[in-house]
């Protein structure tokens, strides 16, 4: 009888984890919410150029485990874009990524990097962009798998917001929290970011 219940109770609680991941958490939200608002994110129009970026990571406790600033350069040709990206973090450690991101007629994307396993998808929609992906770690930071949903959010004054959760085996382990701002073109990349192209490149941990 005490089995009875205890397996019930524990099917119950799978039930409703289930639920509120699906529908009441931050993966449950779907490009069709954005599709009406504005302003439109175009990947390749916000997306594009120099791009400053500013964010905080969450490790699995809640508390920010790392701090970084971002020097991004995004270059289009027709629909097919190639954004090289350059972390420094608070840790004094630095990070180069390449992104390349290819837009498809109904807005889906198919991302590539070096460091995903296979490739990414997503869309965009309205004022929003998805993707999806698994990212692998570099051997010093463990050499995980993680699984990402990675949202953008266009504000009105340009600035891209960005949030991201890093999953493995279906547990939230890491969430990113960013900024996007694309450098004015009339100011030099360098009166707004410093010269980080003499840093030694390693990956963060």
């Amino acid at each position: 009888m005490l089995m009875t219940v205890f397996l019930l109770g524990l099917g119950t609680a799978l039930v409703l984890v289930f639920a509120v991941n699906r529908y009441l958490s931050f993966r449950s939200q779907t490009p069709a919410d954005y599709a009406a608002q504005t302003p439109e994110l175009d990947i390749r129009e916000q997306l594009n150029g120099p791009i400053l970026c500013e964010g905080v990571i969450y490790g699995p406790t809640g508390k920010v485990s790392s701090r970084f600033v971002a020097d991004f350069d995004a270059k289009w040709d027709g629909n097919t874009g190639v954004m090289t990206e350059f972390f420094r973090y608070d840790s004094g450690t630095t990070q180069n990524r390449e992104w390349t991101l290819r837009l498809q007629d109904d807005g889906s994307i198919i991302a590539d990097a070096p460091d995903l396993v296979g490739s990414g998808s997503g869309r965009q929609s309205g004022s929003s962009v998805l993707l999806n992906y698994t990212i692998k770690l570099a051997d010093e930071a463990g050499g995980h798998a993680l699984d990402v949903t990675d949202w953008m959010y266009l504000m009105e004054n340009g600035t891209i917001m960005n949030r991201s959760q890093f999953r493995k085996f279906g547990i939230k382990v890491a969430e990113l929290v960013a900024t996007m701002r694309r450098v004015p073109v009339e100011l030099p990349r360098d009166a707004v970011m410093p010269d980080l192209t003499d840093s030694t490149d390693s990956r963060a941990a």
